[in-house]
């Protein structure tokens, strides 16, 4: 009976500590899942799906009970083009400052090698990323894992983090720092959007906007 007791206390502890901790431990598995896929298995694909539905499963764990349609809301149409030429402007960026940035003279091998090695995997991909991606993240980082504080918060750091991940093999130190603190920014600039607007329409538009212009740019330099 003893036993029986302890071993009711115990999980119940383990159950209180994993909810009270949930903000803490949910990055950790698409965090896992994009180093498997890039590192592990070296295959981009694999990366981002992997990273998709660890996001999801996370979600359905936790059972989530923030509403699908935020992700259509916003009140505030300016708000939409301010957010996506903000995005735009990560993909411009990279066209004309290419040579700046230090970009690895083996991207085209790298990327090759992890799969998107024709125009049609390419474009799959493009469109899966710029299409899915965005709905995803942006429901996990802003809503899911989102704050209220008007600072910058652990949050928009864990966020820039994982595409530290990704950018480590492709670019300078140097500007591996300077992307991660844009990143850092960009979550911090969509937090305080969601928290004002109470909806996800314009990170996700802008996050569309930068997914897209980014990767066509990767694509049409390296091709």
């Amino acid at each position: 009976m003893m036993k029986r007791n302890s071993q009711e206390a115990h999980s119940s502890f383990v159950y209180h500590w994993l909810k009270n901790n949930r903000n803490w431990l949910a990055p950790i598995l698409p965090y896992l899942a994009v180093w498997a896929g890039l590192f592990l298995f070296k295959n981009a694909w694999l990366a981002m799906i992997g990273f998709h539905v660890s996001i999801l499963l996370t979600l359905a764990v936790v059972r989530s009970k923030l509403p699908i349609n935020i992700l259509f809301k916003s009140k505030s149409p300016r708000w939409i083009i301010v957010s996506v030429l903000l995005g735009s402007g990560g993909g411009i960026g990279l066209y004309f400052l290419w040579d700046v940035f230090g970009i690895a003279n083996n991207l085209h091998a790298q990327l090759k090698s992890m799969g998107l090695d024709s125009s049609s995997s390419w474009f799959a991909f493009i469109a899966y990323f710029a299409l899915v991606n965005p709905f995803i993240e942006e429901y996990f980082w802003r809503a899911y894992l989102g704050s209220t504080t008007k600072g910058f918060s652990i949050g928009d750091v864990v966020y820039a983090g994982y595409h530290g991940l990704v950018l480590i093999n492709m670019v300078h130190p140097v500007s591996l720092i300077f992307a991660l603190t844009c990143l850092t920014f960009i979550g911090w600039f969509w937090r305080q959007i969601v928290r004002e607007d109470s909806g996800l329409l314009v990170p996700v538009l802008g996050h569309m906007a930068a997914d897209f212009t980014i990767l066509l740019t990767v694509y049409l330099i390296i091709k």
